[in-house]
């Protein structure tokens, strides 16, 4: 499939697409995933991953571009949501070099950041280690990825 935009749909109880993150799911606040729910799967999915990716952080070094702040996967194909501050699934590294979610923290003064919360389909269960970053993550999905959808957040410090 590569990856191309499918009829999935990505919501959050936290923030509409197009909005501010609120505070709480930021490294200003207490840090936490917000909730993330999706509909409209396709047929054969049998796992999802999530990610969280800022493509506007002024960092451009070999294998990656902006800067990922969560990566998620091994979660099954009968799940459609996550919970607020989520402690299931597999966490990969992020690029704060550590397992788990890491909010928004753009540079004071640099702008409005877009993240990108991504929701992947696939059609394979087959358990994947843990610690991946984004970049290994994609590259070992790409040919089992069904579906995909985003949710657009921002955020900007003063």
């Amino acid at each position: 499939m590569g990856f191309a935009l499918s009829d999935m749909q990505l919501t959050s109880s936290a923030f509409t697409t197009g909005d501010s993150i609120p505070s709480k799911h930021t490294g200003e606040g207490v840090d936490v995933s917000p909730e993330l729910s999706w509909s409209s799967a396709p047929e054969g999915t049998k796992s999802f991953a999530v990610i969280c990716h800022d493509p506007d952080a002024p960092l451009v070094t070999p294998r990656t571009y902006g800067y990922v702040h969560w990566v998620l996967y091994n979660i099954p194909g009968d799940v459609n949501s996550l919970p607020e501050d989520v402690d299931q699934y597999t966490s990969g590294n992020s690029d704060f070099g550590t397992p788990g979610y890491g909010g928004p923290m753009p540079p004071q003064g640099h702008g409005v950041h877009n993240y990108f919360f991504w929701v992947l389909a696939l059609d394979s269960d087959e358990p994947l280690p843990a610690g991946l970053s984004m970049w290994d993550l994609l590259e070992k999905i790409e040919p089992k990825l069904i579906g995909m959808n985003r949710l657009l957040g921002t955020y900007q410090r003063d």
